[in-house]
């Protein structure tokens, strides 16, 4: 029996899962927040002997070094035993990979002078993901550690996908082009939904839909991502909790000239106070449903700006693959927003697209169709799971 550790590292915090990969088991998960301030948090469930999450609030984690000796110790003391259940591998989310990584990578120190080189294109993600790998090799020094990069999947963009209408000498030099994000929930996804509909990825046209506090959607011929929202950054594209999404780029240029905004100020606005956030007050897709429900003018606006841009991709993905086979729903809000769904979908009988509004309402945790019989679009939810998707293209990369 042997277990990848799935480790997700952020500027202040250390995400992690013990999954065994005999029988794709989560034996633990465990978060550690507030790395470097004056008290951390600490998180830990033993899913195998210890069903109640244990929690600790009463010390400093000074750096990710730290974190991961915590993470030993409650291992340790908390279980599962980590000589029955040994680590053969660690794998690592980094979110930017640029045009240098299209798959699953044992790291090497050549590997992260690279992530540190593309630091540039994801300063507040990869010098942190770096950290951690860091760290964790310090913690686990006999077993190989693994990255899986949220880009990688977008590696099979065409030109005329991943390409800005901009100078092409300065795109070149600044590395300017879409790159996309959500890759490994976007794989898993189109896959578990392949599988739920008895075909090859490769036998199947798709559109995901990632939608949460974050969101995405990606166009998949034949298993292949040829077109996505989020771009350069992941900012551009839908409507999300906090982040704008498409904007005119003038816009930003009239906020400096006209409004006196710092770039600093604005690059704050758009990620972190705009979306529905900057819309409607709120964040979260159920408190918006909610006031929305109860008649609320500003959240009814909102909700609808949010579906305008979100119907405008689906029409736009499925133009350009010609044809769909599946139109999948995944993340917070795509998983449990019946509302969502069916407004999203609604009125496009004439492309092969009906809900079945009972099935529709249903709830569960494994993938389930949401569409009629007679709709030539399969329509699903699949619940996403990137953690087992790290995990499997961990493996991958250390038995290839």
């Amino acid at each position: 029996m042997s277990a990848v550790l799935v480790v997700n590292s952020g500027s202040s915090s250390l995400k992690y899962q013990l999954i065994e990969m005999a029988g794709e088991r989560v034996l633990a998960t465990g978060l550690i927040e507030r790395i470097g301030e004056a008290t951390g948090l600490a998180a830990h469930k033993n899913l195998e002997y210890e069903p109640a999450e244990f929690r600790r609030d009463d010390e400093r984690i000074a750096d990710h070094a730290a974190a991961f000796n915590l993470m030993l110790a409650n291992f340790a003391e908390h279980g599962p035993n980590l000589a029955e259940h040994p680590v053969i591998a660690v794998g690592h989310r980094v979110v930017h990979g640029g045009k240098r990584f299209f798959e699953a990578t044992v790291v090497t120190d050549l590997v992260k002078i690279n992530i540190q080189d593309l630091a540039e294109l994801a300063p507040l993600h990869n010098p942190a993901n770096l950290e951690g790998i860091e760290a964790a090799q310090v913690a686990f020094p006999g077993v190989p550690h693994v990255v899986v990069f949220d880009t990688a999947f977008h590696a099979t963009l065409p030109p005329e996908a991943y390409s800005y209408a901009i100078d092409a000498t300065l795109a070149a030099r600044y590395r300017i082009r879409r790159y996309g994000f959500h890759g490994t929930s976007h794989k898993y996804v189109s896959e578990r939904a392949a599988e739920f509909l008895g075909s090859a990825p490769e036998q199947l046209n798709q559109i995901i839909l990632h939608l949460g506090n974050g969101a995405s959607a990606t166009a998949i011929r034949a298993g292949k991502s040829v077109d996505t929202s989020m771009g350069f950054t992941p900012l551009e594209g839908l409507v999300m909790g906090t982040r704008s999404g498409d904007i005119d780029p003038a816009i930003i240029v009239h906020l400096e000239r006209v409004g006196g905004f710092s770039y600093a100020d604005i690059d704050t606005m758009l990620n972190r106070k705009s979306g529905l956030l900057g819309l409607s007050g709120v964040a979260d897709m159920r408190d918006l449903q909610e006031r929305a429900e109860a008649g609320d003018a500003v959240s009814t606006a909102a909700l609808g700006v949010y579906l305008h841009r979100l119907r405008g991709y689906i029409g736009n993905y499925y133009v350009n693959l010609g044809h769909v086979d599946s139109i999948v729903f995944t993340g917070g809000v795509g998983e449990n927003s019946a509302l969502v769904r069916s407004r999203a979908l609604a009125g496009l009988g004439r492309l092969g697209i009906e809900i079945d509004e009972e099935l529709n309402e249903l709830r569960g945790s494994e993938p389930r169709l949401i569409s009629t019989p007679q709709s030539e679009v399969a329509v699903l939810v699949v619940p996403t799971n990137e953690e087992l998707e790290i995990a499997r293209q961990t493996l991958g990369a250390i038995e290839g």
